[in-house]
């Protein structure tokens, strides 16, 4: 998937279909001349149904239609035949994905399981035929309902990525390196910032088979809580990680306070972030000799306050086993 094809936040419009009229029909055949009100139900407006699906990974299909229209329901007719149901019409959207109120921006509903339908507009039921109103003191009645008509939504599609792990740091911390290393994804790599816009999504494999998902979020930066550079959009996707893995390079200038940098801009976008469980990794150790990481363990032991930390290099391949060790243990407590 190249990263101009990531879309997770479109706008799209939904119409339902209208329900179908009821019939005014009076039955009539050779020898009944009379044969009462046998007109029949009109069918039900097609409705616009939201589907999840595990294999999509982005909104890109509503980039250029963003109109949906369902189908509308056909009017009844005699002998008490009820008309057709209108089609429905059945958008895939993948698993994360948020529904708001283009208006209110209020949180309709989420689709966060394979297969599940939510009605996004509700077709108009059919309107009833004229037998249903037949009585003892009017024997043809000559009216039907009409059809309820259909809905008209406007609704904002908003993509939160579902991962295990959730890798954050600032830009160029070497995040999508460690991607590429540990999974069999191919994020785009350069030395400089902001390389990455669009996260990304790996497979690591595990042993017995067994494997979970990491994010490569696009860089935080300072300020990201309130919107600046395109902090709202890369935020809202560490929400749905199960546990949050910080990469801070050993040559930063300090550790401890960019790590506190980053869990500010958490907590200033969504308090909840906090409860996660984190992980503190240390990228680029392969400059560090055994005497400065001792120095620096005992720094860190002092500033993180209990939080776990490991050394690793993504480009030397030191405590890659180690660190998929520690992600999978936290994973399944």
């Amino acid at each position: 998937m190249t990263e101009g094809n990531f879309v997770d936040y479109v706008k799209i419009y939904a119409e339902s279909g209208k329900g179908g009229k009821g019939s005014v029909h009076l039955h009539r055949e050779k020898y009944i001349t009379k044969g009462g009100p046998d007109g029949g139900d009109g069918g039900r407006g097609g409705h616009v149904i939201l589907r999840g699906n595990e294999n999509l990974w982005t909104l890109v299909t509503f980039k250029f239609k963003k109109h949906f229209k369902a189908g509308h329901g056909e009017h009844g007719s005699k002998s008490r035949s009820t008309g057709s149901d209108g089609q429905d019409v059945y958008l895939d959207v993948p698993l994360g994905t948020v529904v708001k109120d283009s208006e209110t921006l209020e949180i309709l509903f989420e689709i966060t399981e394979h297969g599940e339908e939510r009605i996004l507009a509700e077709g108009g039921m059919g309107g009833r035929g004229n037998w249903h109103f037949k009585t003892s003191t009017n024997q043809t009645p000559r009216y039907a309902q009409p059809g309820i008509p259909g809905q008209e939504v406007e609704v904002i599609l908003e993509l939160k990525v579902l991962a295990d792990v959730g890798l954050v740091g600032f830009p160029n911390a070497g995040k999508s390196t460690l991607l590429s290393v540990i999974t069999s994804a191919k994020p785009k790599i350069a030395d400089y910032e902001f390389t990455t816009l669009k996260p990304n999504l790996g497979i690591v494999e595990y042993r017995d088979f067994q494997s979970f998902v990491m994010a490569d979020i696009p860089g935080i930066i300072e300020g990201a809580a309130e919107g600046k550079g395109l902090g709202h959009y890369f935020l809202r996707h560490i929400e749905r990680n199960a546990t949050l893995l910080f990469l801070i390079p050993a040559d930063s200038d300090d550790i401890a306070k960019e790590y506190q940098i980053l869990l500010d801009e958490l907590r200033r976008y969504n308090p909840e972030l906090l409860d996660k469980e984190r992980l503190v990794a240390i990228s680029k150790s392969d400059m560090l000799d055994q005497e400065l990481i001792d120095e620096m363990t005992q720094e860190l032991d002092k500033d993180l306050k209990g939080i776990p930390y490991m050394f690793i290099s993504s480009v030397a391949q030191q405590g890659i086993r180690e660190l998929k060790d520690k992600l999978w243990t936290m994973l399944n407590n």
